[in-house]
């Protein structure tokens, strides 16, 4: 491994950790009762938006991201104190306190938000890619859904319109396995879920979620077959979260081993296997964690002293 592609690679397991630790931190949050509602976590599936987003212009480009998708906005630049405050509602939060876990958004680094309905972000993604027709933004607009979306008509509606009109749409399938609490085989008479790529006439490519640079550079290919005027691109990343669908989830519709398995081949265990192959100490490997969690304990200390959101203002923003 070169020493430029070290730098990158070790800028990768930050960006891991960095994810790592705010989901860890929202989990301990969450069982404390400081932040309340349904939170979706993506502990074990992070290489794919530090993969993604590295191959964007956050500039210009846009994300658009389901419910599991703070770890999509920390890797577009989002602040994570204002992450953790807009999670436990305060008014500092990206949105002031009004979204919360699930329909968080902050457009000043490309992340156009989450959404809990379930593919409901690929028909704005070929919108933000429509207005791009018109605006000479040179916009490519991604897209990142679970497995289970692939059965959702929007995603297919999405996926027809952005083909058939060349719309700059990267759709990306987050496969971890799970429709929520069923496997996707069992929804599925053909599992290969790129394959439908064909019949819209669009590319298609597989990869390893797992693998940070394989996400990027096949996010790159993607990026470039769009911005060219070329179209869409669909991406099936394969990973698997090791955490439940949400907090609480007792997972018992997962085989005993599966996570444990898992743990094995998740991204910061083969990322920092490849560096330590590479020549890089453990003690800078180490010296990464550290320095992620100190930096994920500040923001959120940061989050849990700011005011709550004043209700005074809830009228704020809403067209009438």
């Amino acid at each position: 491994m070169s020493h430029s592609l070290t730098a990158t690679a070790l800028a990768d397991l930050a960006g891991l950790w960095r994810i790592r630790c705010f989901e860890e931190t929202v989990t301990r949050l969450r069982v404390e009762e400081q932040i309340v509602g349904s939170v979706h976590l993506c502990i074990g599936q992070e290489a794919i938006p530090v993969g993604a987003c590295a191959a964007l212009d956050l500039t210009r480009d846009a994300v658009f991201a389901t419910y599991r998708g703070h770890g999509w906005a920390l890797a577009c630049g989002a602040d994570p104190a204002a992450l953790f405050a807009e999670l436990l509602g305060r008014e500092t939060g990206t949105n002031g306190g009004r979204a919360g876990s699930a329909y968080l958004s902050d457009p000043d680094h490309g992340f156009y938000g989450e959404n809990s309905i379930v593919g409901a972000g690929a028909p704005i993604a070929v919108g933000a890619a429509l207005a791009a027709r018109y605006d000479g933004s040179g916009r490519v607009a991604l897209t990142v859904f679970g497995d289970g979306a692939m059965n959702q008509g929007a995603v297919h509606e999405a996926m027809n319109m952005a083909s058939a009109f060349d719309l700059p749409v990267v759709f990306l399938v987050e496969n971890n396995r799970y429709s929520e609490l069923t496997p996707i085989a069992a929804m599925v008479r053909n599992a290969d879920l790129v394959a439908r790529s064909a019949a819209y006439g669009m590319p298609g490519a597989r990869v390893d979620g797992n693998d940070v640079d394989a996400v990027r550079r096949a996010v790159a290919e993607a990026v470039d077959t769009c911005r060219s005027g070329r179209g869409p691109v669909l991406i099936e990343a394969h990973t698997q979260r090791l955490v439940g669908h949400y907090i609480g989830d007792a997972q018992v519709y997962r085989p005993r081993d599966e996570v444990e398995l898992a743990r094995t081949a998740e991204p910061i265990v083969v990322l920092t296997a490849a560096l330590r192959a590479a020549g890089v100490s453990d003690a800078e490997l180490t010296g990464i964690e550290t320095r992620v969690r100190a930096e994920i304990e500040t923001a959120a200390a940061m989050a849990l002293a700011a005011p709550p959101a004043d209700p005074n203002a809830v009228k704020e923003h809403v067209y009438g």
